[in-house]
């Protein structure tokens, strides 16, 4: 270890870019952890595949499979709800304590997130009353999920700082693809004692694969740059940097307070929690849909783990061709793409065809999760990198927002009207969000007049 913090200080140094932005380089990732970096974005994953189930494997067990859950539709979707609130609100003050230097190291804060997550799967199994699934599930599962989410999104994309928007997607979208399993067993295992086990072995995966992953994560040190990679020259060679020129820094720093005087956050929040609550529609109702439209429990769990595996893996793709074409019209597309899906899902439903509606909820399941990674970087490109994590957690917690509506008032509209209102209502939203992106601006750069 003395050997370890001597080599640290000899080779490291600091320089900075064209936009003031300041980097430490030098170190090596072999040198500061042992391993190649790529381990610490594994690492993460697993822990987000781990805990997947709490959310994305919910709206199949409890209100996909007839005569398996203790509550009814309504109780059941407030109960994800409130979960999703939690999940949320969690991130906000871990940045808060990230950006003072008071959180815990990411290892600590990811096993305890571990072990509150498996609670949470165990309450699923075994609650029979609803404020023990409140407490259970909802808030210490919510709280657990929280704590592996952003601490492992943030500590894989900090080792990855040049591929940083992709690299959060990879990781995130381990979220949704690890409830697929849990998903298809759900759908062969039918009983309620199946279901049990189910979430049992859930719980007991969830407890060994985060404490067994998450111990080994580390965040690098703060601004730093891996050092075979000139960050001058990345800041302005578009041959070396294919984000450039669609994709440009941001003009200053904004605190928080500042970026919220900006009319970008406002907006973007806005949009965020639309898009948020028509993506968790679809999470939480696919399945239910399904089944109260007659096309059986195999077409509702082929549905739900559609959406999930698509929501997942889609994310790191999109954040690439982001890259390419520019966050905003890549964004564009996907948030239109979901109404569409969510259209599409409506139509389908109604006319009774199990094939376009599987393939309607894997297009709602790729609009629904790349959204994620994109916005969390467009934070950094608008409002600049020293106060990311606080600005990005204000972001997150519009999900909580979309979690009341999409959730809980999808619930109430769903009991009211049915699900092709619904999800009918919930395309139209997500068309007015992507109608709303043209308006979303880069704060402090001049909107150029259209060319006569």
């Amino acid at each position: 270890m003395f050997t370890t913090s001597i080599r640290l200080v000899r080779f490291s140094r600091e320089v900075t870019d064209a936009y003031g932005r300041r980097y430490r380089v030098g170190e090596t990732p072999e040198e500061l952890t042992g391993r190649p970096r790529e381990h610490q974005v594994w690492r993460a994953w697993l822990c987000l595949a781990a805990i997947g189930p709490l959310q994305y494997l919910f709206g199949f067990a409890v209100l996909g499979v007839p005569g398996t859950s203790t509550w009814d539709t309504v109780h059941a979707a407030w109960l994800l709800a409130l979960f999703v609130v939690v999940q949320a609100g969690t991130a906000l003050p871990c940045a808060w304590l990230a950006r003072r230097r008071m959180a815990p190291s990411p290892s600590a804060l990811v096993t305890t997130g571990g072990v509150l997550a498996a609670a949470g799967l165990l309450c699923l199994g075994h609650a029979d009353s609803l404020a023990v699934a409140a407490v259970g599930y909802a808030g210490l599962g919510g709280v657990g999920a929280g704590l592996v989410y952003s601490t492992a999104a943030s500590t894989a994309g900090r080792w990855f700082p040049d591929r940083r928007v992709s690299t959060i997607g990879f990781v995130t979208g381990a979220f949704a693809c690890g409830a697929v399993p849990g998903i298809l067993a759900l759908t062969l295992a039918t009983s309620a004692d199946a279901h049990v086990v189910v979430y049992d072995v859930l719980a007991g995966i969830a407890l060994v694969v985060v404490t067994a992953a998450g111990r080994g994560l580390v965040d690098p040190p703060p601004q730093w740059w891996p050092a075979d990679i000139d960050p001058q020259l990345w800041a302005i060679d578009h041959s070396l940097n294919r984000s450039l020129p669609h994709n440009v820094p941001a003009v200053r720093e904004y605190p928080p307070l500042d970026a919220l005087r900006t009319s970008a956050l406002p907006l973007m929040w806005l949009i965020f929690a639309t898009v948020t609550a028509v993506a968790l529609l679809g999470t939480a109702f696919v399945s239910h849909y399904a089944v109260e439209a007659g096309l059986g429990v195999t077409a509702a769990g082929l549905a739900a783990a559609g959406l999930a595996a698509v929501s997942g893996l889609g994310r790191s793709a999109t954040a690439r061709l982001s890259d390419i074409f520019g966050r905003s019209h890549v964004l564009g597309v996907i948030v239109a793409g979901e109404g569409v899906a969510q259209l599409g899902l409506a139509a389908t439903g109604h006319l009774g065809n199990a094939i376009g509606f599987t393939l309607f909820a894997i297009l709602a399941g790729l609009g629904g999760g790349a959204f994620y990674a994109i916005f969390a970087h467009l934070v950094l490109e608008y409002f600049g990198e020293r106060d990311v994590l606080q600005n990005q957690a204000i972001l997150y917690s519009a999900k909580a927002v979309g979690g009341v509506v999409g959730i809980g008032g999808g619930a109430a509209l769903i009991s009211h009207s049915g699900h092709v209102a619904a999800f009918t209502t919930a395309g139209c939203a997500a068309l007015v969000a992507a109608c709303l992106l043209p308006r979303l601006k880069q704060p402090g750069r001049p909107t150029l007049p259209p060319r006569g």
